[in-house]
């Protein structure tokens, strides 16, 4: 068992930093605090509130801090001044993209960090974002392990077809594959559908993590066999400001015809595409599903219809489909989202009762459905929290 102690876990995202405290003095780690870094606000805010919700701290993000260090020192001073008894042991690091020598946690040594770093050009968006806040903290507490999870870490497994290309393989060799992503909340959704129904282990499964980054997961036997994204996050379904799959020819044709540089390029496919770009509106599926505008319901629509297409690929690589679970902002909590995948899906044996998706239930399908459907909340931080307790019980640090 490990010394009574806290990790703090950091979970970066493309515009904002979720965070939560665990107390890792027992064998599951229990939450002491969250909150979350929001950058979407006109004044960037740090905002801790309790298990239960309820406010702790609050502090604005001044002028004077235009990066957000500020803040983030906050979270450390806040950490250590509430819940001085559960002295910081390690800050765990969500990092999307481990490359092809990260398949487990790993000691943010100086040199990992440097080799993440060049992995940046495969997650331009995210990448950064992750490492920052490394850099942050080992400024003002130098002495502080930090460890790194990785999002890509639950399909390091993926092997050829699935893995490959059709380019040639001396791209390969380099590092060029199918990686996939969310693997993280992947992780949490597979262990905790075992818990809920442990004859599922074994079964054929599908995890749809849908939010403003959007993928689906395959399960065979709890481990990815197929997933929908693949050398970067860019891949696989529609998502709030992503593109997804992508004919490589539309690319060629922007570049050569619509005379768009490399930079204009990757903002279009990373930041105003997706939701947003379909719909002129916005990316935020809440907002569209409120809208009257045809564009909105248009939107909507080519995000059921590519999620539902996208399952049904991954049902080939199973050899069929006996579970669908949704997990995600989206999945979680839009029942429009899950029922018109749903329908769309009847073919393959999909049937969700109306009344348990409108409550988003723990289990939706209604009792004539040759798939079982959940709704399962996932919790990257508690998985991230879990691998900092097991490396530090193990001694793997430093």
């Amino acid at each position: 068992m490990p010394a009574p102690g806290a990790v703090l876990v950091l979970n970066a995202g493309s515009s904002s930093i979720k965070f939560g405290l665990f107390d890792i003095s027992a064998s599951e780690p229990a939450l002491l605090c969250k909150g979350q870094l929001d950058e979407h606000e006109a004044k960037p805010r740090l905002v801790v509130k309790s298990p239960k919700g309820e406010d702790l701290f609050e502090q604005q993000r001044t002028e004077a801090d235009a990066d957000g260090d500020h803040l983030l020192a906050a979270v450390l001073s806040f950490s250590e001044r509430q819940f001085g008894d559960h002295s910081l042991r390690a800050v765990g690091h969500r990092i999307v993209h481990g490359g092809p020598d990260y398949s487990a946690p790993v000691e943010l040594t100086l040199d990992v960090h440097a080799k993440l770093e060049a992995l940046t050009p495969l997650a331009p968006l995210h990448q950064p974002r992750c490492l920052a806040p490394v850099r942050t903290i080992r400024a003002i507490r130098p002495a502080l392990i930090q460890i790194a999870c990785f999002d890509t870490a639950f399909h390091h497994g993926l092997v050829p077809p699935v893995s490959r290309f059709a380019i040639p393989r001396r791209y390969e060799q380099s590092g060029i594959r199918r990686y996939g992503f969310h693997g993280l909340s992947f992780e949490y959704v597979a262990g905790r559908l075992v818990q809920i129904a442990p004859e599922r282990a074994a079964k054929r499964t599908i995890i749809a993590h849908l939010g403003n980054g959007a993928s689906l997961c395959a399960l065979r036997d709890g481990r990815s066999v197929d997933t929908t994204m693949g050398l970067t996050p860019l891949d696989g379904l529609v998502m709030g400001t992503r593109c997804g799959t992508i004919d490589p020819g539309v690319l060629l044709y922007l570049l050569e015809h619509e005379t768009m540089s490399a930079e204009e390029l990757q903002r279009l496919l990373y930041h105003e595409s997706g939701l947003l770009g379909v719909s002129g509106i916005s990316a935020d599926m809440r907002t569209l599903l409120a809208s009257s505008e045809a564009a909105a319901r248009e939107a909507v629509d080519l995000f059921t219809f590519r999620a539902a297409q996208a399952i049904a690929m991954m049902a080939t690589t199973l050899g069929g489909l006996d579970g669908l679970v949704f997990t995600g902002g989206i999945g979680e909590h839009a029942g429009e989202i899950r029922s018109g995948i749903g329908e769309r899906l009847a073919w393959l044996g999909v049937r969700i009762d109306a009344a348990a998706n409108d409550a988003a239930r723990e289990r939706i399908n209604a009792g004539d459905s040759a798939v079982d459907v959940f709704v399962i909340p996932t919790n990257e931080e508690l998985t991230i929290a879990r691998h900092c307790a097991a490396m530090l019980r193990s001694a793997r640090v430093s």
